[in-house]
């Protein structure tokens, strides 16, 4: 059942990662006559970085065996609520003057709110890969999920620009810890 599965997620997160390295190539297009924001491609550095993470550690459900369709749906929801973040970062359609600074900070509200939706969604799909066994809690989860919702929250509220500077750093430095001390875990295909 989970390369059936497989293939949706794949689908999804593979769009989240089109949405952001095809905004990050049009910043490089538009370097002359775009505002560029600093903060924004950390940003979308950070959301590239999350979406593999996620992707990686999707493949756990690999030894479920049985499914229902309300785990079929969280999952889908979860991996499509990952796509609503990236798809925030960047407009449909970039105009030339763009001024990203000033799109960020008008979009940080829906931003902040999606990444806060994920990472709550997180929990549980989380949670239960260690209740069926697939694979076990890492110790230092509970403090990486509370960092993070920090961050999240004081994001979604502050619009000081050094706020949002030294969040969208601490956030990188929160994921790249969490990845280097808890999930190097190998996977082994059966």
């Amino acid at each position: 059942m989970f390369e059936y599965l497989g293939i949706m997620i794949g689908v999804i997160l593979g769009l989240s990662l089109t949405y952001l390295v095809t905004g990050l190539s049009r910043l490089i297009h538009l370097r002359r006559t775009a505002k560029l924001y600093w903060v924004h491609i950390v940003w979308t550095f950070n959301i590239v970085i999350y979406v593999l993470t996620l992707w990686w550690s999707m493949f756990w459900w690999n030894n479920l065996r049985e499914w229902t369709i309300w785990e079929f749906f969280f999952i889908v929801a979860y991996c499509t609520m990952t796509f609503v973040v990236a798809s925030m970062l960047y407009p449909p359609k970039i105009a030339d003057n763009t001024d990203f600074e000033r799109y960020f900070f008008d979009n940080r509200g829906w931003f902040f709110g999606t990444v806060i939706a994920c990472t709550l969604l997180d929990i549980p799909e989380t949670l239960a890969k260690g209740m069926v066994h697939l694979r076990a809690v890492p110790a230092q989860y509970a403090l990486f999920i509370s960092v993070m919702l920090a961050i999240e929250i004081i994001g979604l509220i502050s619009d000081n620009r050094r706020v949002h500077a030294i969040l969208c750093l601490s956030w990188l430095a929160a994921i790249s810890c969490y990845i280097t001390f808890s999930a190097v875990e190998t996977i082994t295909i059966q």
